[in-house]
């Protein structure tokens, strides 16, 4: 329980502002509803994000403690308030060619046309997110693993994997799709955005190979670890890594953002909501590090990437159809709890043998 002490704090704090403003705008009866939204909210956020601390917790295993404190404190404020409060402003702000205190104040006091004007731009934002992802996905799947979980599939597509660019040609195809669905006014829109999706994830790689070949120079003259493991230092701690951890996290709190605005178009309590999801995510994405749950149970990683290759589908589908939050949670919760069963039965047969 260690690891979850200040987010049960935090939760209490969120959720007496949270019953604050609904009481000062609605008294007993708003109260109650506010803290009602705020708490369905969180636990909307925490299903729908399990898979990222899952993620989260494989590249964080091999970060030494600064950068552990780094991402719990700086990471947890951009997370928190960048993602979940400000993104949303910048957005309407930059789209709408406002203001940010004209912004602010439409959230506060108009939340409805608020809503209106973000949820107009929720096909570019599913783009750039969904296909941000869906590389987080096919650069897993493509990788030629140690373990497969189902082994006539992935050892397949590990041998596609060996084609250069292969996971960017079949995210390019996708993204072809996903525009051919998007309306005339949006298609550009929808092609921008996941072309910048496209360009952020390959910014990362190539950042991240330029300081591998730095450190590689540097490891030939002292004598260390090999070009494979000085990337994986580079992208398991540091900066890159952090920054790589930001823009994940990015893309998953799109969906959770716009499909906040689902339930509730005040962006207070949204935020709130969110908020306390956000901080049980990072406290689970440390839980999974300490105890070593990836290690334990070998198929997690595997699970939690399948989810996430089905929530960038989704994304990317909800460029032209609605896809209901409560489905998108559900199939993320469905491949966790498959991979769990999957490493228990794997464990079985190891002591077994």
């Amino acid at each position: 329980m260690r690891h979850f002490y200040l987010d049960f704090i935090f939760t209490a704090i969120a959720l007496a502002v949270a019953a604050w403003w609904g009481y000062s705008h609605g008294g007993l009866g708003g109260m109650i509803a506010t803290l009602s939204i705020t708490a369905i909210l969180a636990v909307m956020e925490i299903s729908l994000s399990f898979d990222n601390a899952v993620v989260n917790a494989s590249v964080l295993k091999g970060w030494d403690e600064f950068w552990k404190k780094i991402f719990l404190t700086v990471g947890i404020l951009i997370a928190v308030f960048g993602m979940r409060l400000v993104f949303p402003i910048v957005i309407v702000a930059v789209t709408a060619d406002l203001g940010m205190m004209e912004v602010i104040n439409l959230a506060l006091y108009n939340p409805e046309e608020y809503s209106a004007r973000l949820m107009a731009h929720h096909a570019e934002i599913s783009a750039f997110g969904g296909i941000f992802l869906l590389l987080v996905f096919l650069n897993f799947v493509f990788d030629d693993k140690d373990v497969h979980w189902f082994e006539w599939l992935e050892s397949r597509l590990a041998k596609l994997g060996k084609v250069d660019a292969m996971s960017v040609f079949v995210a390019l195809i996708i993204l072809m799709i996903a525009v051919s669905w998007a309306s005339t006014e949006q298609a550009s829109a929808v092609l921008i955005a996941g072309v910048w999706g496209i360009l952020v994830y390959l910014g990362v790689q190539v950042v991240s190979g330029m300081l591998e070949g730095d450190l590689e120079e540097d490891l030939e003259h002292e004598g260390g670890m090999s070009g494979g493991e000085a990337t994986s230092a580079i992208m398991k701690g540091g900066i890159i890594g952090f920054l790589y951890l930001e823009v994940l996290d990015a893309s998953f709190s799109f969906d959770g953002v716009i499909g906040a605005f689902a339930i509730t178009n005040d962006v207070i309590v949204i935020m709130l909501g969110l908020a306390i999801g956000a901080m049980f995510v990072r406290s689970m994405t440390i839980f999974l590090v300490d105890k070593g749950t990836l290690d334990e149970f070998v198929y997690l990683e595997h699970g939690a990437h399948y989810a996430i290759g089905a929530l960038a589908i989704i994304m990317l589908l909800s460029v032209k159809f609605h896809v209901p939050e409560l489905i998108t949670g559900l199939i993320g919760i469905a491949f966790i709890g498959w991979a769990l069963l999957s490493s228990l039965k794997y464990r079985k047969q190891e002591v077994l043998e």
